[in-house]
């Protein structure tokens, strides 16, 4: 008897349109970072020249044109520093108030919930003047402190409303035992919680860092001082300086640098990235 031959799984059209539509969405995305990265290494006259040409050589001079004259250096620690303390604040209050949001209950808990939910809804620049006096008010404007903690205002809305949907998943029996075995709730959080939610608090991270790093408007808004600058306010110079004094290839160099780290950390931390948003979807 002759066994009935296995058909291979053919791919539908819309399968096939969707590949040809992430093919070209990921060459939209990657030509132009590549052709940033090489006409970092060419001169005035190559980068007005053909797009696909390649540097005649490897010039590293407007790498430190960016860094020592245009100030990169300072304003890339003045970001460092900021989006470290931004980030971590955001993080840790931002999951404790997920964490009680999405585990007890009490009056007012999905008032506050949707109050979070709301700042997703919000645009950033209808804020921006309001914002502007608040900060002035407190003595925080033109400081780092008070970007900071912009900055995590601004980032709670999605944190809590992320992490508040993957504490929920997590199973209740655990919370239990360790409530039996007398540990407080902030040991439970601290102890037993965060690490299983590991996932969920990684992919999180990653894109506040990202969307930190990258914003412009708020620190255009709160820091006047180019001492105080951070990556962006930076790069927006060197480009108005570049209009006058044509040093084209700095202002790639400079665009480089900012594209570089964030690409770093996403390339090292892609896999949990991942696992975090499909256990997340998953449960």
């Amino acid at each position: 008897m002759a066994k009935p031959r296995l058909e291979k799984p053919r791919l539908s059209v819309l399968s096939g349109l969707s590949h040809v539509a992430l093919l070209v969405w990921a060459l939209l995305i990657i030509l132009p970072l590549l052709w940033t990265f090489l006409a970092s290494f060419k001169n005035n006259t190559e980068i007005f020249g053909d797009a696909l040409q390649l540097p005649g050589a490897l010039r590293l001079d407007s790498w430190g044109r960016a860094w020592d004259k245009a100030h990169i250096g300072r304003y890339m620690l003045n970001t460092v520093v900021v989006v470290l303390f931004s980030t971590a604040g955001t993080m840790l209050f931002g999951s404790m108030a997920a964490y009680v949001l999405a585990r007890y209950r009490f009056f007012g808990s999905r008032v506050i919930y949707y109050y979070f939910v709301a700042g997703l809804a919000f645009p950033v620049f209808l804020a921006l003047t309001p914002l502007f006096f608040v900060v002035k008010q407190v003595g925080l404007l033109n400081t780092h402190v008070g970007l900071v903690l912009v900055y995590i205002a601004y980032s709670m809305p999605f944190t809590v409303f992320f992490l508040a949907a993957f504490f929920r998943t997590l199973p209740e029996t655990v919370a239990e035992a360790a409530k039996i075995d007398g540990a407080s709730h902030t040991r439970t959080f601290f102890q037993i919680m965060v690490p299983m939610a590991k996932p969920g608090l990684i992919s999180i991270t990653i894109f506040n860092v990202l969307g930190q790093w990258n914003q412009y408007l708020l620190p255009l808004v709160l820091l006047s001082s180019e001492d105080k600058w951070v990556i962006t306010q930076g790069v927006a110079s060197i480009s108005t300086i570049a209009g006058y004094e044509a040093d084209w290839p700095a202002l790639f160099a400079a665009l480089s640098m900012t594209i570089l780290p964030v690409l770093v950390v996403y390339i090292i931390f892609q896999r949990q990235i991942q696992s975090g948003l499909g256990a997340g979807a998953l449960k």
